[in-house]
């Protein structure tokens, strides 16, 4: 017997809920670019978390295949995302999002 079947899966829906909320908190409250990639990413995590739960609940892999697909285009998204950043950075100094308002022509 695995040891995510003897914990309850209401202990990961949770955990994934609290974990959920702090990113979304991070997103709707934090003004640095960086720290709202790293609560978008959070997000994701949580998301993640919970689908493995319910796979593994379930005795059905195909939830944890689909969660190894969605951390690569999430790696996939942060690159691109800070390479955008960086390009932002150099060109502004800084990395406010409130700045980054005053870009627009």
């Amino acid at each position: 017997m695995s040891a995510i079947q003897v914990v309850p899966i209401s202990y990961y829906v949770w955990l994934s809920a609290i974990l959920f909320s702090i990113g979304v908190m991070g997103v709707l409250f934090r003004r640095n670019v960086i720290i709202v990639f790293m609560c978008i990413e959070l997000m994701l995590n949580a998301v993640n978390l919970l689908m493995v739960a319910f796979s593994s609940m379930l005795n059905d892999a195909a939830g944890q295949i689909f969660v190894f697909f969605i951390m690569a285009v999430a790696a996939a998204e942060v690159a691109v995302g800070l390479a955008i950043l960086v390009m932002i950075f150099r060109n502004t100094k800084s990395v406010d999002i409130d700045f980054l308002n005053k870009l627009k022509r």
